[in-house]
């Protein structure tokens, strides 16, 4: 069994709206039907004219029945009004809870992405599809399901009927559509490419909008605001450039084919005329024709209205396809079986970071880590930057999957147990925690969700944070801001640790946990830390050497490989890279 909910193979428009439409299918149907019953009643007072008027040459003159026919028109417009707005409400219910699905399944696939391939993907650009782009297929998928399919099957029913009363008229009817074909292709000719190219451009420019807000500060700090700003104008003029250039080149395409093609009366009237004049058909078929002649056009125009519509949709659902199609973290539904305790055995692992979604341009980041870490001990990686430490530290919190090799917890492969199994075993701090924008107590409150008021504050107290949580405008009921904005790195670090503490995972991983803290505040995280850690399998990566000298072992990691193993005093005797790394921390703390 597999954690992946079958990943989705690639498919077109229709699959896709089928695919997220769940258990709302069948309320999709039911507004095609009801939109083809509100198309019949638009259609139908064509019949009663036509007939009214073959019974006015007949010399029928029985005002009653023309009044009752006039009231019968009455109640098909009544009906089209009726069934068509029966048929959109349903259709825009359906709609609004596919594109609920849609969203639903995309932030659901993101938490079983590598976290590599996430990162991968610009901010600016995922945001734009999730949102916004989601968000502009609600009119489309609403109306397009129900009355381009409805319009499109009356279009061909009028059009055999057409065939079936005189097939000379019918050709007669069409002779106006190559014309607008020819226009039509015009028209549409690399329409797929051009939208891709502005969709590129859109992307661009929401990436740019994104890194020039995110940037700010720097921009500001610099006196780079001209020339950054300069980037994000370029890309908006570019952005624009293309749907101009587009439109441009469809005006008179667009013109002939709106103008050409509707004219089915150009061609018919004169050689129906001629037709009627030489006796090969009589007034009454004549009128008929001229009549379905009409409302044929009608659904059709509006069926070709949403062109574009559909074209648009078939991107955007292109752009969830690449997303939704993403290989994903190799994780089963159910344990396969339970690791017997908390120690953690890395054998021969070897990495590559993958450069874009499609993983081309691999390099190798790790070359065959071994190591085994007992329950409850303490393991501290270090190292220069860029050594591998924290990639060791994501591998082994299931941020990403191995290369080759394996990573093992209780003697159980990572990737025989599921990820909500897994992921509460582990509790991992980052240098660079994230805080939503809500309260402090929501963000602490994520390490367990059932956790009480009183259990947070006291989880607070326990990491060294109440008082300064008090101290904030509206203590723990403070709105951090987006990313935590609204408070130092710090202080992130510390509601970042007190959310750790709350999940109270028998694995905790403290990646450069004190990174952002000065020496006061560094004494109160380490005691709250040795909260933390009490009875676990403790792994910290550190810069500053002094914090990890106590730990059981320490791994020198050098180049992605293993320079060195074993305790401080160890390690110094060797007189090997962690004894120049010790030199020169205690060299830069005495200056």
């Amino acid at each position: 069994m597999s954690d992946k909910k079958t990943k989705p193979a690639k498919k077109g428009l229709l699959g896709w709206i089928l695919y997220f439409a769940g258990s709302k299918k069948g309320q999709y149907m039911v507004s095609v039907f009801f939109a083809l019953l509100s198309v019949v009643c638009c259609i139908a007072p064509y019949f009663i004219i036509a007939r009214i008027v073959q019974q006015l040459l007949a010399g029928v003159r029985d005002w009653k029945l023309f009044l009752q026919e006039c009231g019968i028109t009455a109640l098909f417009w009544l009906g089209n009004v009726l069934f068509h707005a029966i048929s959109t409400s349903m259709s825009h219910v359906a709609t609004f809870n596919l594109l609920g699905n849609i969203r639903k399944s995309m932030c659901d696939k993101l938490t079983r992405l590598p976290l590599g391939t996430v990162l991968d993907m610009p901010s600016g650009s995922l945001k734009n599809i999730m949102i916004e782009r989601i968000d502009s297929m609600e009119t489309t998928l609403a109306h397009i399901v129900p009355e381009y399919t409805s319009n499109i099957i009356l279009s061909i029913v009028l059009v055999v009927y057409l065939f079936v009363l005189d097939w000379r008229l019918a050709l007669a009817c069409m002779a106006t559509l190559p014309i607008g074909f020819v226009a039509m292709c015009f028209m549409f000719k690399d329409g797929p490419a051009r939208f891709k190219y502005a969709l590129d451009k859109t992307k661009a420019l929401n990436d740019t909008a994104v890194e020039y807000i995110n940037g700010i500060e720097v921009i500001k700090a610099f006196g780079k605001s001209k020339s950054s700003y300069e980037r994000f104008v370029v890309a908006a003029k570019e952005g624009s450039a293309c749907y101009v250039e587009w439109m441009r080149d469809c005006i008179w395409p667009h013109a002939v084919a709106t103008v050409v093609t509707p004219s089915l009366l150009f061609s018919l009237l004169p050689i129906g005329g001629f037709m009627f004049l030489k006796g090969t058909i009589d007034a009454s078929l004549f009128i008929t024709v001229i009549v379905l002649a009409v409302s044929a056009i009608q659904p059709f125009l509006i069926a070709f209205t949403y062109h574009d519509d559909i074209a648009k949709a078939g991107a955007i659902f292109g752009e969830v396809g690449s997303i939704m199609t993403l290989d994903e973290l190799e994780r089963p539904a159910v344990d396969v079986k339970k690791p017997f305790d908390n120690s953690i055995v890395l054998k021969d692992v070897h990495f590559s970071y993958h450069k874009g979604i499609e993983g081309e341009d691999r390099k190798e980041i790790l070359h065959g880590i071994s190591m085994t870490l007992p329950q409850g001990s303490y393991t501290a990686f270090v190292g220069p930057s860029g050594s591998g430490k924290s990639t060791i530290a994501r591998l082994i919190a299931s941020l990403w999957d191995v290369d080759s090799g394996s990573v093992e917890i209780g003697g159980v492969n990572i990737k025989d147990l599921s990820l909500q199994e897994y992921n509460s075993r582990v509790a991992y701090v980052s240098q660079d925690n994230f805080l939503f924008d809500m309260s402090v107590r929501e963000n602490i409150r994520l390490g367990r969700q059932n956790a009480t008021d009183a259990e947070v504050e006291e989880i607070a107290r326990k990491a060294g944070c109440y008082d300064f949580i008090m101290s904030l405008e509206n203590g723990f009921d403070t709105i951090v801001g987006g990313s935590g904005a609204h408070l130092s790195g710090g202080e992130r670090q510390r509601i970042a640790i007190a959310r750790a503490m709350m999940k109270d995972a028998p694995i905790v991983i403290l990646d450069e946990a004190t990174a952002y803290t000065d020496p006061e505040n560094e004494a109160i995280i380490q005691k709250s830390v040795a909260q933390l850690v009490k009875g676990k399998t403790l792994i910290v990566i550190a810069h500053r050497l002094s914090t990890v000298k106590d730990a059981d072992r320490l791994y020198v990691i050098k180049d992605g490989v293993i320079d060195s193993c074993g305790t401080h005093d160890e390690l110094l005797a060797q007189d090997g890279l962690y004894k120049k790394m010790w030199t020169a921390h205690i060299e830069s703390k005495d200056e």
